[in-house]
């Protein structure tokens, strides 16, 4: 059995024609709702969770996605909690690493855990929290969303991956409309008892009720440490080759291979880790490999760059690119949803194109400053606006 990401198990079907178990058959995505058939926990109620007040909040988050795994999921609660715990609130992750569980098939550092029910359940009621929240369709976010509907406990859910997207990418042609239709109801059906979801912009929110979506959406945008993350000094006009970063994972749903592919005689940089580094380094030596970068070291990486391409189709928003834009770097992309609605039309700060060559020579030629783009992060987006966000909210469930 293969894993299509969290929340997804490929399970080997027959292809038309085929035989059970044939070579060359395609993985298609089949959803396993590990809701059905689960025992209530010992609770026999609503769990006594304290009323809402003035005081701080026990938010317990419950997610696929958790340390050390490094993504966008991960990077957003981290800063999420470290805010929150600032004003005072508590906050608490179950993550993988509580359960037994497999390594994903092609992504041996993400582990697929399989939790057990009452020991979850035992984990939330001992904390019992004031409000419950579940970004990651998983097996660990399906067992958590039982537990809150047996026990009649209010829940947020969060949209961080465009799925539909990725199986299109990845399904044979043939399959392409089926896969699409049953990978939305099933997260239409994850997402349908929340009490709300969050979402990182207006166009995946439009993008979501054109789905069928009935929810109540919470735009919960993204910071960057300004402290860390800024312009350094500017590269001469006369610096050449180019210098082109890529920054994130070197998988295959991230479409790394657009970037490796552009022509021109720009000098391509990559940091990040992945199941595709291996392959990758022998097949383009030409291509500067760091590994993953924290800190310092990956906002000087930044700042040694003239553009930041971002070539993926499947995320919903790109923290990265905000980070990036935060350094003073114009940013070329797809016009997908997270960079189309962070971008917004705006030349200075970068460009969208389905051709990505084309994005990147705008975006190099982009007008405006390194100070411009910077102050536009520092505009727009704050980790203390969206912990006060969540809190809010998390406070409204609490009720």
């Amino acid at each position: 059995m293969a894993v299509m990401g969290p929340g997804y198990l490929m399970a080997r079907q027959r292809a038309p024609g085929g035989r059970p178990g044939q070579q060359g058959t395609e993985a298609l995505p089949v959803t396993i709702d590990i809701a059905h058939s689960l025992p209530h926990s010992r609770a026999t109620g609503p769990l006594p969770f304290r009323p809402a007040a003035a005081g701080p909040l026990r938010i317990l988050i419950i997610s696929d996605a958790w340390q050390p795994q490094v993504n966008g999921v991960v990077r957003t609660y981290e800063n999420l909690g470290s805010h929150l715990r600032a004003a005072g609130d508590e906050v608490q992750v179950i993550g993988p690493a509580a359960f037994p569980g497999v390594a994903l098939p092609s992504y041996p550092e993400i582990p697929l855990a399989l939790p057990y029910y009452r020991r979850l359940a035992g984990m939330i009621e001992d904390f019992a929290p004031d409000a419950i929240h579940i970004p990651v369709e998983g097996p660990l976010g399906w067992m958590a969303r039982h537990w809150c509907r047996a026990n009649r406990v209010p829940f947020s859910t969060s949209f961080h991956t465009d799925f539909p997207a990725y199986v299109a990418l990845r399904a044979p042609a043939a399959l392409r409309g089926a896969a699409g239709t049953m990978t939305v109801a099933a997260l239409r059906r994850f997402h349908a008892p929340a009490h709300h979801v969050y979402v990182a912009t207006a166009a995946l929110e439009e993008k979501l009720h054109g789905w069928g979506f009935g929810n109540r959406f919470v735009r919960l945008s993204r910071g960057v440490d300004l402290d860390l993350f800024h312009p350094g000094p500017a590269r001469p006009e006369t610096a050449d080759p180019p210098v082109l970063l890529y920054v994130g994972r070197v998988a295959p749903e991230k479409n790394i291979e657009a970037f490796l592919a552009l022509p021109g005689p720009a000098r391509k940089v990559v940091v990040g880790d992945g199941p595709l580094l291996p392959a990758l380094r022998q097949s383009h030596p030409e291509v500067t490999f760091r590994g993953t970068l924290t800190g310092q070291p990956l906002a000087d990486a930044y700042r040694a760059a003239d553009a930041f391409v971002f070539p993926s189709r499947t995320d919903t928003f790109g923290i990265v690119i905000i980070e990036a834009l935060a350094c003073g770097l114009p940013v070329a992309a797809h016009p997908a949803l997270g960079p189309r609605d962070i971008l917004g039309g705006d030349p200075r700060l970068g460009a969208v194109d389905e051709d990505l060559g084309v994005a990147v020579r705008r975006a190099l030629a982009a007008p405006g400053s390194q100070a411009d783009r910077h102050d536009h992060v520092r505009a727009h987006y704050s980790w203390d606006e969206a912990a006060r966000v969540f809190a809010a909210n998390c406070a409204d469930m609490a009720r």
